[in-house]
């Protein structure tokens, strides 16, 4: 994800509360006001400066939650049991991605500041190895089957292909136009990614490293947000220059819904549980959706926090977790648990 839409917020939500977040978003979005079926567990002081947060990755054997501090380059390492920063890796520039990937137990961040992907131990903390990819790296995807790292190269136009037996590049995939978000599908065993230019979803085959497919999107603007429910068969799409989440279906290509969303959405998550889906805005806004099979509908849009454009959902506790620029004048982690 990427900076255009850093805003300030005239009014923050409480400190450390147990009520529901019903705060009305009508002045400030396109998106219905209402409520959010959300409690706060608590709000948490973060390190670190008011700077810019961007992806988060959650390890839930671990109890760890890894985030990306853009603005003080930093990932640092929050404990989600004792509910405290244990660490702040240094030296990644301008850090956007982050991505635990369970299989190999290891941490890649992106570093659009370098133009690289770090690689991170999670038992020592250290970085471990840093590999080249293209211009401007942020979301990436790990296809485990073939051992290998998709990074979006948003202003490249390209994938990046990392082995991370070596941690290497060993390809560049042309996608010819602005690369959102990339995805992994567990069914097709694929890689899916936004080219937000060309308002398309591309299918790249992970064994030939090709693009096979491109789907256009009606109604998309800046498609750049992407989540995959291999369960469901649904992709779902952020677009943030209009404000909408379209619903794609991958058997048939074919988007069968839009809905009204945050004002600028960007992160989304999602609680395999529950089956909600978290879409997180820059305006500070979140929108969530309840998806059963193929039917996806609206549980509310409402204020969430300032900045809070970045979500990392635990589907066993059914907490979320939202790094916040400023709360009271300092980097929070608002901690919200699903009330269903």
């Amino acid at each position: 994800m990427h900076d255009r839409c850093e805003r300030r917020r005239a009014a923050v939500l409480p400190g450390i509360t147990a009520v529901l977040l019903a705060m009305s978003s009508a002045a400030c979005s396109g998106a219905a006001a209402g409520h959010l079926p959300l409690t706060t567990v608590a709000d948490i002081p973060l390190s670190g400066h008011t700077t810019r947060w961007d992806y988060a990755s959650l390890d839930p054997i671990a109890h760890r939650l890894y985030i990306a501090h853009l603005g003080d380059s930093v990932v640092m390492v929050f404990d989600t049991q004792q509910q405290k920063v244990i660490a702040d890796i240094a030296d990644v520039g301008h850090v956007h991605g982050v991505l635990y990937v369970p299989e190999l137990d290891r941490v890649y961040a992106s570093a659009t500041g370098t133009d690289e992907v770090v690689a991170i131990d999670p038992k020592t903390l250290k970085i471990t190895a840093r590999v080249p990819a293209g211009d401007y790296p942020d979301g990436m995807a790990y296809a485990p089957d073939v051992h290998k790292l998709y990074v979006s190269d948003e202003h490249g136009g390209t994938d990046t292909v990392i082995d991370v037996r070596s941690n290497t590049r060993v390809a560049t995939i042309p996608l010819g136009g602005e690369v959102g978000n990339t995805q992994y599908d567990p069914v097709s065993k694929h890689i899916f990614a936004n080219v937000q230019t060309r308002k398309q979803l591309v299918e790249i085959d992970p064994a030939t490293d090709k693009v096979i497919s491109r789907t256009d999107l009606p109604g998309a603007e800046g498609n750049h947000g992407l989540y995959i429910d291999a369960a469901s068969r649904l992709a779902f799409i952020a677009c943030e220059d209009n404000s909408k989440l379209l619903v794609l279906d991958l058997a048939s290509r074919r988007v069968l819904s839009s809905f009204d969303v945050a004002k600028d959405p960007d992160v989304l998550a999602f609680d395999g549980a529950l089956g909600w889906l978290y879409v997180a805005g820059e305006s500070g806004e979140v929108s969530l959706f309840k998806v059963q099979g193929q039917t996806v509908s609206t549980l509310g849009t409402a204020m969430l926090g300032p900045n809070a454009h970045v979500v990392a959902v635990d589907p066993a506790l059914h907490h979320a977790y939202f790094p916040l620029k400023a709360l009271k004048g300092s980097p929070m982690l608002r901690i919200t648990q699903a009330q269903h």
